[in-house]
């Protein structure tokens, strides 16, 4: 009987110890250098899943669950603010489905951790391991409508493989942090080799910095960019949403750059039912002051297909051009459309969420055109739209203008004072990285920044202040390897290295 009950105590120890891993591993990327940070916790989970691990597919699953869940919770767990602290639904509702959310994305964890199983042959194992991470990440960010948040290339961003961005992508810096993360196991019995190739790999993503596809162009572009601080709370009053109109109305009155940018629903209500001259006064302003303004509000969008009215829009007034108008395209589940059959999960919220209409994929870019300039164009995203580094390169790619910089309108204030905002900035500093394109952010409550063509932080507000980032940014010219070809490359190797490991599997 005590024979029996030891593989299970020790498959239930395992669990355990790699949930609080994968907790870890979520932890580690807030850190300054979390990219370098997670790559040996990385390479202790492996250990520990391959020490725990019997002979079945089945326990090699479980485990990765178990390390999944515990990423997922621990990163995830500011979805609790939006469910339970915003919207009024019940404790344990709200727990249970940031619960079923970690575990169903773990489940891609969990599939990926299966190739832990190949084990014959000392580079071959990490090849296979990383490429099935590519795998499953990828289709984490296009099923159901994609949820690719926390993955471990953004972490990359402050780590050994940010280089890699440029050519690959997020997916790319993925692959080369497992892989190594992967070869760091073998150090014991093989550490000559093993100290070589992951020395080698390092030194060789370093290496990609000397080569750049973006230049900069035309002379700087002076911006504000508008954080408000407001209380997502207010939001669902009347007086509280003209209060946030008043403030952002005014601050775009008074400002003296050239682009002044509000972040996501800066109006909170929709264009036809502002109060009177709200929109007229600030064209006016943009036209007389010779200024580029931008900001959120509600669109109408009216899609016959589906009865949807309205839409998450960012609109842009400028001296000479039309005004531009821009629908977000990637919604938000739950948040911004209700997947079918889950009405009675907004039911239970106690304030009202939004079914917006889709905008269209291929949207035209902003034009910021100064007097004795070159013009400029800015690709518009709005919030959860820059954690698709895939669908942006398309979107750049398939662009009739050529991109100069980014511009992302942001409401973060859901989420509360949680990492949320840093993880966000992550994914926006990535976005920089595999485009070379330089980005502004600006955030209702954080976080407002400028980031340059390398992804690197050149300006920022502190979260939870009302303050305006008056700055300058360089646009840029170019275009990377990323851009031109998406994650083709990667996936094509991935695809590739899991067809042979597969092929050698059945000879062994």
């Amino acid at each position: 009987m005590i024979d029996r009950l030891l593989p299970r105590l020790s498959n239930n120890i395992g669990n355990l110890v790699l949930f609080a891993l994968g907790a870890i591993l979520a932890g580690a990327a807030e850190l300054p250098l979390g990219g370098w940070i997670q790559i040996p916790i990385l390479s202790v989970i492996w250990w520990q899943i391959t020490r725990h691990q019997s002979t079945s597919f089945k326990s090699t699953f479980f485990l990765g669950l178990s390390f999944g869940l515990g990423y997922f919770v621990l990163g995830l767990w500011w979805i609790f603010i939006s469910l339970h602290d915003i919207g009024g639904m019940n404790v344990i509702l709200s727990c249970t489905a940031v619960f079923l959310l970690a575990g169903l994305l773990a489940i891609f964890f969990a599939c990926a951790c299966l190739t832990l199983h190949f084990s014959k042959g000392l580079f071959f194992p990490g090849l296979l391991l990383a490429s099935s991470w590519v795998a499953t990440e990828y289709l984490r960010g296009i099923l159901f409508t994609g949820f690719p948040w926390m993955g471990l290339g953004e972490a990359q961003v402050y780590g050994p493989f940010a280089p890699v961005a440029p050519y690959l992508g997020g997916l790319g810096c993925t692959f080369f942090a497992v892989l190594v993360s992967r070869q760091l196991l073998f150090l014991r019995s093989h550490f000559k080799a093993s100290s070589i190739s992951v020395a080698s790999l390092i030194v060789l993503s370093q290496l990609l910095n000397f080569w750049s596809f973006t230049k900069p162009t035309g002379e700087p572009l002076t911006v504000e960019l508008i954080q408000g601080n407001i209380a997502q709370s207010l939001v669902f009053k009347p007086e509280g949403m003209l209060q946030q109109i008043a403030f952002y109305k005014s601050a775009m009155l008074d400002s003296q750059a050239d682009l002044v940018v509000s972040p996501e629903t800066a109006l909170p209500w929709p264009e036809t039912n502002l109060p009177a001259g709200t929109l007229e006064d600030l064209q006016d302003f943009a036209i007389n002051n010779k200024r580029f303004l931008l900001f959120g509000i509600l669109g109408r969008h009216f899609n016959p297909a589906d009865g949807r009215e309205f839409s998450n829009r960012a609109i842009g007034f400028s001296p000479s051009n039309l005004p531009y108008r821009y629908d977000k395209s990637h919604l938000v589940p739950f948040g911004e459309f209700i997947p079918p059959g889950f009405r009675w999960f907004v039911n239970a919220f106690s304030v009202p969420l939004s079914d917006f209409s889709r905008g269209s994929q291929n949207q035209p870019l902003f034009l910021i055109n100064r007097e004795g300039q070159s013009p400029l164009y800015a690709a518009i995203t709005i919030c959860y739209e820059d954690v698709f580094g895939d669908e942006l390169a398309t979107r750049l790619r398939n662009s009739k203008e050529s991109a100069n910089l980014f511009i992302n309108m942001t409401n973060l204030a859901w989420f509360g004072d949680s990492q949320a905002p840093t993880q966000q900035l992550r994914l926006s500093q990535l976005r920089s990285l595999e485009t070379g394109l330089p980005a502004l952010r600006a955030t209702n409550t954080g976080i407002t920044a400028v980031l340059g063509p390398d992804g690197k932080i050149l300006a920022e507000l502190p979260k939870f202040t009302q303050s305006i980032l008056k700055t300058s940014i360089q646009a840029y010219s170019g275009t990377t390897p990323y851009v031109l070809w998406g994650n083709a490359p990667i996936l094509s190797l991935s695809c590739l290295l899991l067809i042979l490991g597969l092929i050698r599997q059945k000879r062994i």
